[in-house]
């Protein structure tokens, strides 16, 4: 039998065993979090904290270098490594990380995620409207192939905000919401496991379709501004997270 042969076989529900250097990550990121190594302080040496860690050096140096692209750690030559303010100094490397740690978050971290995007949705929205109405009516049209689980209607969503960006023609807008998208997956099944939310979306995916049939520009800001105020409010009013 082949290696090929066994994984197709093989139980599916099986994951890649992780590198030394992903289990020293998640090791290092935990510590950080839960505060032994609180923010503002600075990590031991490198032999100590390799030995700490349960990895090589040279392993170790992969993962500061990669923690620090992220924001989690301030590495200058010469000084000890400091451990930044995640919050403030953070990348989005930073939230998707948080987002598999929920017990970490803080009370205002999905409001203040659907913040953003209420502030980013209703522009890149209508631009998509005005400038591929058909794309966004076809796009939209996979809502009647949904299943009423909350996978589906977060992989479904999912593709709707990256599709508009795309079909939006603003290069920024597709890197930033690109960069949540891990985040987004991971916080997004918890919303969906509300039927009413579940149904408030495919409200607004129907109503959507027909502005774009329209080429109602402003209402299809409109919309989407009214949408992810709803949401926001819809938040608060379960007290998930």
């Amino acid at each position: 039998m082949t290696t090929d042969q066994f994984v197709q076989e093989g139980d599916p529900t099986w994951e890649p065993i992780q590198k030394p250097a992903e289990i020293a990550e998640t090791r290092l990121i935990r510590a950080i979090l839960e505060g032994a190594f609180p923010i503002n302080s600075h990590l031991p040496g490198e032999r100590e904290l390799a030995e700490i860690l349960g990895v090589t050096r040279s392993t170790l140096r992969e993962v500061l270098q990669r923690l620090a692209r992220d924001g989690w750690l301030d590495i200058q030559h010469g000084k000890p490594t400091r451990v930044c303010d995640y919050w403030k100094e953070g990348r989005l490397g930073v939230l998707n990380t948080l987002s598999e740690q929920p017990d970490q978050l803080p009370n205002n971290f999905i409001p203040d995620l659907l913040t953003a995007r209420l502030a980013m949705a209703p522009m890149y929205t209508s631009m998509a409207v005005a400038n591929a109405p058909e794309k966004v009516t076809e796009l939209l049209a996979g809502r009647k192939n949904l299943e009423p689980s909350p996978e589906d209607f977060s992989n479904f969503d999912w593709l709707v905000q990256h599709e508009l960006t795309i079909f939006g023609q603003n290069a920024i807008f597709v890197l930033i919401v690109n960069g949540f998208k891990d985040l987004y997956l991971n916080l997004a099944p918890i919303y969906f496991s509300i039927p009413a939310a579940r149904q408030h979306s495919m409200d607004y995916y129907e109503a959507l379709s027909k502005a774009a049939v329209q080429n109602d520009i402003e209402q299809s800001r409109k919309l989407t501004e009214d949408v992810m105020r709803e949401s926001l409010i819809f938040w608060y009013k379960t007290n998930i997270l």
